[in-house]
């Protein structure tokens, strides 16, 4: 989708484009496009949003608004990066504790 603040890049690995099934990244950006690295671990907005205590659709939202990056499986699916989502959580944490 034109506009938005998301990604594409390399379906997941695991589940059904090969690789390991640790949930890392395929293979992939040769053609430009933003991809995870392959040792990064990659979260589904559900993952995302039971760490957060929302709903899978607020984390679709944070996506579009464009506080965290998704990087768009082959078939279209949003993955987060864990290390930008975790970044997210702490600082969130943080902030509650001011």
């Amino acid at each position: 989708m034109a506009g938005d603040a998301e990604t594409t890049g390399p379906r997941l690995a695991g589940r059904g484009a090969g690789g390991g099934d640790d949930g890392t990244a395929a293979a992939g950006g040769q053609d430009g496009r933003k991809t995870a690295p392959d040792t990064e671990r990659l979260l589904t907005p559900a993952e995302v949003a039971a760490m957060f205590r929302v709903d899978p659709k607020t984390v679709t939202r944070w996506a579009r608004d464009g506080r965290l990056t998704a990087v768009r499986t082959l078939g279209g699916h949003r993955r987060y990066l864990e290390a930008e989502v975790l970044a997210l959580l702490r600082a969130a944490h943080a902030a509650d504790s001011r």
